[in-house]
């Protein structure tokens, strides 16, 4: 065994508050691309549908001192409506490792999207689907330091990468990138790939869903309601995307060469065993 003693570089995490005619959300976010994890987070909430619906967004000072900058105060369009607080909204205070918690009940996190990806013709190549994690981690420069970060990347079918995000949380990276895109006018983002470094949660799969996203891989496991959602989504949800191999869980008329399948059949969910 040998032992060396220095520092280490390690990844930043912080709060995040986020503002809409007051405090409405509280995020645990590696600062970085704030206005982008504000916007992308209101838009996958459906608070805003589109890129008018933000009159400004801009990053505050709050109440910290030294100042922080921990605060992004929104303001939308007079037309869109309050953001929901009655019993079914959100407790909106979030971990770096949760995007729901504090949800009243799975139908009140089922938003519907704007947009229908199940209508989206895109196909992609499995080649081109294999090569995408490892494209994915020679650009996450965080991680590299690090070894602490979760990305998200957007790609075209040909797999050209969009636009990256890095965050100790996956679903914060996922709202950077959608954030990006709304501040760029580019929903939905129909005909595009999104690739997550984690697994492919219910969380994932809605966050796509609202910004029009017809193709969502991971490079680990889904789960159940991932699945679910998907396929009444119509979005295409890969998993296990590691190397030359991946599963198919919904959209299978996506990926070329893939025979057209019925839904997964799902085996009962697994549980954890009762502490002894």
């Amino acid at each position: 065994m040998e032992t060396r003693i220095g520092p280490d570089s390690l990844a930043a995490e912080e709060p995040l508050e986020i503002r809409v005619g007051g405090p409405l959300a509280v995020t645990m976010r590696t600062p970085g691309d704030d206005l982008d994890l504000a916007i992308g987070f209101l838009l996958t909430e459906g608070v805003i549908r589109r890129t008018s619906d933000v009159l400004t967004a801009k990053l505050c000072s709050g109440d910290e001192e030294p100042n922080s900058y921990n605060v992004v105060d929104v303001r939308l369009d007079p037309g869109v409506p309050a953001p929901d607080a009655g019993p079914a909204a959100r407790n909106f205070y979030t971990t770096s490792s949760c995007g729901i918690c504090g949800k009243a009940s799975i139908e009140a996190v089922r938003t519907r999207s704007a947009f229908d990806v199940s209508a989206d013709p895109i196909t992609v190549a499995p080649t081109v689907l294999a090569a995408l994690p490892d494209a994915l981690r020679r650009r996450q420069r965080a991680f590299e330091t690090t070894g602490g970060l979760h990305a998200a990347g957007l790609f075209t079918p040909d797999g050209e990468l969009v636009c990256l995000r890095e965050d100790v949380g996956r679903h914060n990276a996922v709202d950077k990138v959608v954030g990006w895109a709304v501040r760029q006018e580019l929903l939905p983002l129909a005909g595009h790939v999104l690739v997550v470094s984690g697994r492919a949660s219910f969380e994932l799969c809605q966050k796509a869903w609202m910004a029009g996203i017809p193709v969502l891989a991971a490079v680990s496991a889904p789960s159940t309601l991932a699945v679910d959602l998907a396929t009444e989504a119509g979005l295409t949800l890969v998993g296990f995307l590691r190397g030359p191999t991946f599963n198919v869980y919904s959209g299978a008329h996506r990926v070329q060469g893939v025979p057209a399948v019925p839904p997964a059949r799902l085996l009962p969910t697994a549980r954890p065993a009762a502490a002894r």
